[in-house]
């Protein structure tokens, strides 16, 4: 099987549209599977995220991976690397209510900031479940963003 800096290095080279266009592939085929197809990248698990766009005001799905932490998941906006900020989290900045599905499961969720202690910590331990993280931080320049969302 790959290994984490294997995919962290292919999602990178796709770039941000062309992540795009995966994660329109990966959805519907994650939900059709429950998450079988589709619902890991290296040894990380992904969730299905729907967030309200910005702009249009219309929801909004993408894959990404996650840390499950008690009853919340932790995401992290690296998109793979990339320069450019993904759209959902700056649709989570805009409007933290958003929905996750995890496998066949749906639940409600507000996402809120990690800052300080605990943003390294959950850093830490994303590191730990997949390391390809440490390559996509090696090539941005912005900051890189800790949401945790919280069941509502």
């Amino acid at each position: 099987m790959p290994s984490d800096r294997f995919y962290s290095r292919l999602s990178h080279s796709l770039g941000a549209k062309g992540l795009r266009m995966v994660g329109k592939l990966n959805a519907p085929v994650y939900r059709l599977s429950g998450g079988r197809i589709g619902g890991k990248v290296g040894g990380g698990p992904v969730l299905l995220l729907t967030t309200t766009g910005r702009k249009s005001g219309q929801p909004r799905t993408a894959p990404v991976l996650y840390l499950a932490d008690g009853g919340r998941y932790v995401v992290i906006n690296t998109n793979a690397g990339n320069q450019k900020t993904p759209a959902w989290s700056l649709n989570l900045k805009a409007n933290p209510d958003a929905e996750v599905e995890v496998g066949r499961k749906r639940s409600k969720v507000r996402a809120q900031i990690a800052e300080g202690e605990e943003r390294a910590d959950l850093w830490r331990r994303h590191m730990e479940q997949y390391s390809g993280w440490d390559y996509y931080e090696s090539k941005l320049d912005r900051e890189i963003t800790v949401f945790v969302l919280e069941p509502r």
